[in-house]
């Protein structure tokens, strides 16, 4: 599932500040061209991702549920409108509630080709397969031709981090220099948006005085309190083996290291999972479960999770901040991963895109190495592949989980 060189842009000057990018019909800009099959139960995962196998600019996410759940349609929904995606094909098994036939209508409803079909109507695994190959081909010949490219600068540019595998390198250098690229990344006049409400537990009253406004201090009150309720409810704070090994001891000390990654501009409010930022600047992702009868899951029970809640509130480009390394990628967005351990860095650096340790031995301060993960992000916007992509890493993590978002109700029950 490599990416195309002839559907992607071609600009990978240093110092970039305006590149070209796919205009989509509800005026976003992508910077990707991609075609996204999307499985709709864990009996079509191999088929969707056999259909995907070998086939340029073509990229896979599913649902292993076989009952439909309200936040995963959401957030399926959500990817398949994402302004690097110029088409879908949904694909089924035939018993499932999640209706590939519906996802296909709300995609072609934004002006996007798409395609379905029930692997039992097909006649089984290797019909469905090569149908499914000749969906893509005629897709990716589709969106090629149908979208139209235009200018694209960091201000057009929606960022999303979350941090994990931290260590004690991750508050004092990786995320500060992602927190110095956003206040540049919102200065610009670009979206940032930043989550695991979870790892801010304990700077509540720090939260609340870089409000925005008094509809955000409340905003960011209620989230922090259904957080922390959530973290008492299941017994679980965000805290690791892991982060005990990489020199972090409490869940306040990585708070503060997490909190970090937000920079220093007013927070602009609080989004929920599949939400965009209704304008620029700085936002909180809330994809804590709210209360319900039935809880589902874990607020992000990894990382890849969390990932994809900020891919679904449309971020172009996802950072990844861990002292102690990570192997995973993401599909729709690229992945950027950012190290303040120059041991991680070095020793993982077929992996790792980003080293901020420069800081911590006094080579270079902070605002210096944002404004080269600045240029870094941009490259990759305007085409460089991150390291992730070039090795081939796109996952993916769909869950159950009860979380209310008012007025995203849409659904693809039959």
């Amino acid at each position: 599932m490599g990416e195309d060189s002839t559907n992607m842009p071609t600009q990978t000057p240093t110092a970039l500040t305006e590149w070209t990018a796919w205009l989509r019909p509800d005026g976003r800009k992508g910077i990707r061209n991609l075609v996204l099959v999307i499985y709709t139960v864990e009996c079509a995962r191999f088929v969707a991702h056999e259909i995907a196998r070998n086939e340029q600019d073509t990229q896979v996410i599913g649902f292993s549920g076989c009952y439909d759940n309200a936040y995963a349609i959401r957030l399926m929904l959500a990817l398949a409108r994402h302004p690097n995606v110029g088409a879908v094909l949904s694909v089924g098994l035939g018993c499932e509630y999640t209706q590939p036939g519906k996802i296909a209508e709300v995609v072609r409803d934004s002006g996007r080709p798409a395609e379905h079909f029930f692997i039992q109507d097909l006649g089984g695994t290797r019909k469905s397969i090569q149908q499914g190959k000749e969906l893509v081909a005629k897709l990716r010949d589709d969106i090629r031709l149908r979208f139209r490219r235009v200018s694209m600068t960091p201000g057009d540019l929606v960022v999303g981090c979350e941090c994990g595998g931290s260590d004690g390198t991750s508050g004092l250098a990786g995320n500060p220099v992602v927190g110095a690229f956003f206040d540049k990344l919102v200065d610009a006049g670009g979206t940032a948006i930043f989550e695991e409400i979870v790892e801010m537990i304990g700077l509540k009253q720090v939260m609340h005085d870089r409000a925005a406004s008094p509809e955000a201090a409340a905003a960011l009150d209620a989230a922090y309190e259904k957080a922390l309720s959530y973290c008492q409810s299941v017994r679980q704070y965000s805290t690791s083996p892991g982060n005990f090994a990489g020199g972090l001891t409490t869940i306040e000390e990585k708070s503060m290291g997490a909190f970090a990654k937000s920079g220093h501009r007013p927070i602009q409010g609080v989004i929920k999972v599949a939400e965009q930022p209704p304008e620029p600047g700085l936002w909180l992702l809330d994809s804590v479960p709210d209360p319900h009868f039935m809880q589902f899951g874990y607020t992000n029970p990894n990382d890849t999770e969390g990932l994809m809640d900020l891919i679904a509130a449309g971020s172009h480009v996802i950072l990844f901040v861990t002292g102690r390394g990570s192997v995973i990628g993401s599909p729709v967005a690229p992945l950027i991963k950012i190290t303040g351990n120059a041991q991680t860095y070095q020793r993982m650096i077929e992996d790792m895109d980003f080293d901020a340790s420069p800081v911590l031995h006094g080579e270079a301060t902070i605002e210096q190495r944002a404004d080269a993960l600045m240029q870094e992000i941009v490259s990759v916007a305007s085409g460089m592949a991150s390291k992730p992509e070039k090795l081939g890493h796109r996952e993916y993590f769909i869950m159950y989980k009860h979380q209310d978002t008012p007025g995203l109700k849409e659904g693809c029950r039959a």
